[in-house]
Parts: C-alpha cells; sequence; structure tokens
C-alpha cells in the first residue's frame, strides 16, 4: 500500500539554494522504498513562470503554489496555501493515511484547525522544527516573539516532530514537557563526494586570481551575514593575530547595515588579509574552495544540524568551531573549538597554523569519518524512510 507524504515549507523541487530545498532534493532523489510517494509543494511568485499546476521531479508529485507579494507574510501564506492544498488532493484522492510534513515552525496559530482536518481525512501532521528561529537578531521584538508561540503551538498540536538535531529534541521535549511532544532525531545529511573540479581547473584559477587568493592559504567562512554567526568575533580576533593566511569570506553583504557597523566597528577594510569576496552558486566551484581551504572558521550560535557544518566537516581538513552544543554534538573530535572571550580564538588560529601535517591528517580523517558514519544522505534517507513506514 502506498504511503502518500505531502512536504511543506520548502521553497521546492528542484533544489537551487537553501537547506531545506536540498535536504527534499536528497529525500526524493534517493528514494529506495517506492512505496512511499512524494508531494511536493513548490513556490511561485510569478504567475508568468507557472507553466503547469503539477509536474514530476525525482519521481516526486510536485505542485505549485503561487504567491503574490504580501511582504514577511508571504511564509504563511505559502504554509497555508500549500496544506489547503494537500487536504484537498487527498481528500479527493480517498488516500489511506496521508503525512503532511510541515518544514519550520510558521503557523501555529493556524495549527489547531489544520490537524483537525488532517485527522478527520485519517492523516498525521509531522514538523520540522528547525533551530531557534526566534532567537535570530534579524527579527525585530514583535516577530521574535510571534515565532516563540507559532512554535510553541506547533509542538503542542503536531503528532510527530523530527528534530535534526539532538540538542534541538531536548530543548522541544524540556521546554514544552506539560504537552508531552512525541519527537524524534534525524540528523540533515551531506554531500561526501569531493568535487570534479580539478586543481587547475581555469574556473578555480581565475576566481583565485580575481581575490588574490592563494590554495591552502586561507582560512574559509561560508554563512548567511548575520550577527548570530559571530562575524564580529572570528574578524576581530583574526585580525588580532599573527597569522600570514588570509580570512575569506563568502557571504552576501550587498546593502548590508551589519556590514558598514561592522566596518566601523573593526576597521577590517585596512587589513588585507580579511577578503569578502560575496557568494557562489556553483555548487562545484564552492566545493573545491571549501577543499582547499587550510581551515574553516564556524561561527553559527543558533540553529540545529547546519548544512555549511556538515560540508565544512566533509571537505575541508581542519574546521574550528564556535563552542556551542549544536556545533560539538555535529563535530565531536573531529574538530578545535574556540569561545568569544579575547584573544582565545587568535591564539587558537596562531596554533593551527603551526600544526604539523601529520596532526592535520588526522583531524581531517576524524571529521570525515564523522560525516560518513552519521550524515551521509543515504543514511539519512533510510532514516526518513524508516519512520515513515512505522509511524
Amino acid at each position: 500500500m502506498k504511503r502518500h507524504v505531502f512536504i511543506v515549507g520548502s521553497k521546492g523541487i528542484p533544489a537551487n539554494y537553501g537547506g531545506y530545498e536540498t535536504f527534499v532534493e536528497y529525500l526524493t532523489k534517493l528514494r529506495q522504498d517506492t512505496n512511499i510517494q512524494y508531494h511536493v509543494a513548490c513556490k511561485v511568485t510569478d504567475k508568468a513562470k507557472m507553466k503547469s499546476k503539477q509536474f514530476q521531479h525525482n519521481n516526486a508529485d510536485c505542485f505549485n503554489i503561487f504567491v503574490p507579494n504580501i511582504g514577511p507574510a508571504q511564509a504563511i501564506y505559502y504554509d497555508i496555501a500549500s496544506l489547503n492544498y494537500s487536504i484537498k488532493y487527498a481528500r479527493r484522492h480517498h488516500l489511506n493515511k496521508p503525512i503532511f510534513y510541515i518544514l519550520a515552525c510558521r503557523i501555529g496559530p493556524f495549527m489547531n484547525d489544520i490537524v483537525r482536518r488532517v485527522h478527520a481525512i485519517g492523516g498525521v501532521v509531522y514538523v520540522n522544527p528547525d533551530g531557534h528561529e526566534w532567537m535570530r537578531a534579524k527579527w525585530s521584538k514583535p516577530v521574535r516573539q510571534y515565532w516563540k508561540y507559532s512554535e510553541q503551538l506547533m509542538v503542542k498540536h503536531a503528532d510527530l516532530l523530527i528534530c535534526d538535531s539532538k540538542n534541538i529534541e531536548k530543548y522541544i521535549q524540556t521546554t514544552y514537557a506539560q504537552y508531552q511532544p512525541k519527537t524524534t532525531f534525524i540528523a540533515y545529511g551531506a554531500d561526501v563526494k569531493r568535487s570534479v573540479l580539478a586543481d587547475d581547473d581555469p574556473k578555480l584559477l581565475n576566481w583565485y586570481q580575481k581575490f588574490g587568493i592563494r590554495a591552502n592559504h586561507y582560512y574559509l567562512v561560508v554563512g548567511r551575514f548575520v550577527p548570530e554567526n559571530n562575524y564580529e568575533t572570528m574578524i576581530r580576533e583574526f585580525m588580532a593575530s599573527k597569522s600570514k593566511k588570509d580570512l575569506v569570506l563568502i557571504t552576501n553583504v550587498e546593502k548590508n547595515k551589519f556590514y558598514d557597523q561592522l566596518k566601523a566597528k573593526t576597521h577590517f577594510d585596512a587589513d588585507k588579509r580579511i577578503k569578502f569576496v560575496g557568494t557562489v552558486y556553483d555548487a562545484e566551484l564552492l566545493k573545491k574552495l571549501r577543499e582547499q581551504a587550510f581551515a574553516y572558521l564556524h561561527g553559527h550560535s543558533v540553529g540545529g544540524t547546519n548544512p555549511s557544518l556538515l560540508e565544512a566537516l566533509a571537505s575541508t581538513r581542519l574546521n574550528l568551531l564556535y563552542d556551542v552544543g549544536f556545533n560539538r554534538e555535529v563535530a565531536e573530535y573531529g574538530a578545535l573549538y574556540w569561545s568569544k572571550e579575547t584573544h582565545y580564538l587568535a591564539n587558537l588560529i596562531e596554533q593551527t597554523d603551526a600544526l604539523s601535517a601529520d596532526e592535520i591528517a588526522k583531524l581531517d580523517q576524524k571529521s570525515t569519518k564523522r560525516v560518513l558514519d552519521a550524515y551521509s544522505w543515504t543514511f539519512i534517507v533510510s532514516e526518513y524512510e524508516r519512520t515513515l513506514r512505522v509511524n
């Protein structure tokens, strides 16, 4: 008997960017159990580009949902419209015990009604609570309050919460103990294949030449340019270090107030080692840049299993991580850790510069093995299929 799973909350597939989109791409592409039929909501903001309502990708039934330009409320509108479509589809086709899997906690105030309607047709509602979205500095206080309230109601009404971090699962169980939430842990995955680009590929060499960068002579940062990713600490501490390497930051800083504030605070523009190089959307080039970095700096302080961390652990030989539970859970003994204490990271960078080839090789082996053992997409997909069959 087919098990129908409706996935709501990602921007859709084929995936061009984003953690949830990549997750859905691999979940459908690497499907082993043909008795599971995925239905994936795909966001469309331009009606002219919406050629058809439904299409197939990775043997998944994908359906387009048009979302008008209504500002920040777009995400809430999209999730509710996707669920309305999905519930109607399941009812019309008399689907047996359908699963509705909602990614992120945006629609808490509407959750009671949604769950009631799903239960009425014999279905269940699963939720991926993501990381602590309500803690992100980019949101105003009223928006953070909404996120927290929405999270509470999502947890209260969900039939199952699938957490991509043991720390997130512990937080859900502790914070919302009064609801006795049913949870399970399934991590996010990582692509462990090496880049197809050769060391002398013109694309790579031209990129290096453009920014004055040398292979194996730079510390790398990849991630959203937001305060909770500790850019200020990483930049300030690198500037305080005696490292002769560069600090290469792959992130989007265009029209970003945080960038101007950071420049005024640290005067990083006076240090030739600090190089903001914009974004890199070429997946193979980005993977190669990770592989050829001397080390990776990771400052994320909010969230669960972070995709950029997994990719770094799989690709980069040395990884220096902000010491927080989420990051230690993922990397374990395959990384070095730093705090925000003044001079701590600067000293660690200098110590890292002095590591022997043997010490680097051992850390590289540990980090790669950690990803292969616990975070390969093949393993993650098999865990999801087991959960979707059982529950």
